[in-house]
């Protein structure tokens, strides 16, 4: 038995155990994959979670650990390296391989939402793990940024210094932080959402519930709004072809 598992805290809002689950049994080889939830409350469990299960060959990483989790990888595809953040770790005797697979679904996703649309700069609400993927994309795509965050940091935002003015410039605003992620979803950003407008978009990355309140407030204003959703069904595609390719390598 191969055995694919998450790990973060708290994973009561994860949908990864239900999807691989799902895709297991279409594809008929549920008697030969499992996929387990490792809600862990410090990251330093995770050696012991790897001493207990030594059928594990894969892990996907989230909230709070994208970032700690650095200290335990052994190897880095370039784009975890280059991003300092990994969500994805294929294991190789004993080896962890950290990938980072944020970036494929966050650009996919980013697109369906601004289109073609141009002169776009952002606003990245939050400065965790999950961030440094956006960033690594909106460097890619040529848009300029800057960070907001609950802390006076040099060359960040507060979120009390977001004026009508920075909105006004800002038009694509991504919230990467937890507020509004069940059960806590009375909770979202604070930010002057009267005025936003139908220039505007909102990228939230959490998925449950699929309409949060940062969400439904932008769109109250006319706002286009996504939320992670479909990013993530992305990058379980990209995290389950490393964890094939990887033991092809290995066999």
């Amino acid at each position: 038995m191969k055995l694919l598992g998450l790990i973060g805290y708290p994973l009561s809002h994860s949908f990864s155990k239900k999807y691989f689950t799902q895709k297991f049994e279409q594809l008929r080889i549920a008697d030969a994959w499992r996929y387990e939830l490792f809600s862990i409350e410090n990251i330093k469990l995770l050696p012991k979670i790897l001493a207990d299960n030594p059928e594990l060959v894969g892990l996907n990483v989230t909230i709070p650990y994208k970032e700690e989790v650095l200290q335990f990888i052994n190897t880095f595809d370039d784009n975890a390296k280059n991003i300092g953040a990994v969500n994805c770790i294929a294991i190789s005797e004993g080896q962890l391989i950290g990938y980072n697979t944020d970036i494929i679904g966050f650009d996919v996703s980013l697109e369906e939402l601004i289109g073609n649309e141009t002169h776009l700069e952002a606003l990245i609400l939050g400065t965790g793990g999950a961030a440094k993927g956006v960033e690594f994309v909106l460097n890619q795509r040529g848009i300029p940024f800057r960070y907001v965050s609950r802390y006076n940091v040099k060359d960040y935002f507060t979120y009390d210094a977001i004026t009508p003015q920075i909105l006004k410039k800002y038009r694509l605003i991504i919230n990467t932080t937890p507020l509004g992620m069940s059960p806590n979803t009375e909770t979202f950003p604070p930010i002057l959402y009267e005025h936003l407008s139908e220039k505007h978009f909102l990228y939230d990355l959490v998925y449950n519930p699929q309409e949060t309140l940062f969400m439904k407030r932008g769109a109250e204003y006319g706002a286009s709004v996504k939320n992670g959703l479909n990013m993530l069904h992305i990058q379980a595609e990209a995290g389950w072809k490393i964890w094939n390719e990887n033991l092809l390598n290995i066999l």
